[in-house]
């Protein structure tokens, strides 16, 4: 899957895959999670929003299962 970096104190970059409604995360410390049925539009807006990270946290984290990768 191909990431975009982005600006965020936590997060260095992130992907989506439309196919399989999945999102990809790149932390700084560069570990990646893959999560799942994850909605494209939360991929957007996480793109959109002024802190990458705070959204990550609150609306990501914790609702949509996720794996190691």
């Amino acid at each position: 899957m191909e990431r975009k970096p982005v600006v965020s104190s936590s997060i260095a970059e992130v992907g989506f895959d439309d196919e399989y409604a999945t999102l990809e995360v790149m932390f700084n410390d560069g570990k990646v999670y893959q999560y799942f049925d994850v909605p494209r539009n939360v991929f957007d807006e996480m793109l959109l929003s002024d802190s990458i990270g705070r959204y990550f946290s609150t609306r990501v984290r914790g609702e949509y299962r996720f794996a190691r990768v």
